[in-house]
């Protein structure tokens, strides 16, 4: 993780992939590996950062284990081990930075809200409060940089708008979901 106890890309992967089997049950190596990498380029793109992660490295580091067969060569039921549970269980709790165009950040919210219900209520309230907590910074964050800006000419004053009107909706959709929980 990073100092800010937010996840770095290989732990977005593992927390992919940890959530897949734990939400859905045991799969087999090449529909965990093709739901995960479906998954990843749909929310981030094609991106080096997480293509490094594989699940042998996963499989080495007792993450996640074969029920049968061996691994990719046979293409072996993988389900995950207590420690990967345990992973999972960290990494949801895990910290998320505060909105960027960066889509490592868009990946690991995607993943929370993903898995979110596997946690018990408190937890995923916290983690919900967690999120709007960086909304409403993001908004602050935003709302001064247009102050700042509000007199330059060209197109920054009605981009800062756009995404200030698109913090607003997130801020509300995360108040919204808190509110149900």
């Amino acid at each position: 993780m990073y100092r800010d106890n937010s996840l770095m890309p290989k732990e977005a992967v593992r927390l992919a992939v940890l959530g897949t089997l734990i939400q859905g049950g045991a799969m087999r190596y090449a529909d965990l590996a093709g739901s995960i990498r479906h998954f990843l380029d749909r929310i981030v793109g094609p991106s080096l950062d997480l293509m490094g992660t594989s699940l042998e490295m996963l499989r080495y580091e007792g993450l996640i284990e074969a029920l049968d067969g061996t691994g990719m060569e046979d293409n072996a039921l993988l389900g995950p081990t207590a420690v990967g549970r345990a992973e999972f269980d960290t990494l949801m709790r895990a910290n998320v930075r505060t909105p960027s165009a960066d889509g490592l950040n868009k990946l690991v919210i995607s993943l929370k809200l993903r898995f979110l219900h596997l946690l018990d209520a408190e937890s995923q309230r916290e983690q919900i409060d967690n999120l709007v907590s960086m909304h409403e910074m993001e908004l602050a964050r935003l709302g001064d940089l247009k102050r700042r800006h509000a007199g330059d000419d060209g197109y920054l004053p009605a981009f800062l708008d756009h995404d200030i009107a698109v913090a607003e909706a997130r801020l509300a959709w995360f108040n919204d979901l808190l509110a149900r929980v």
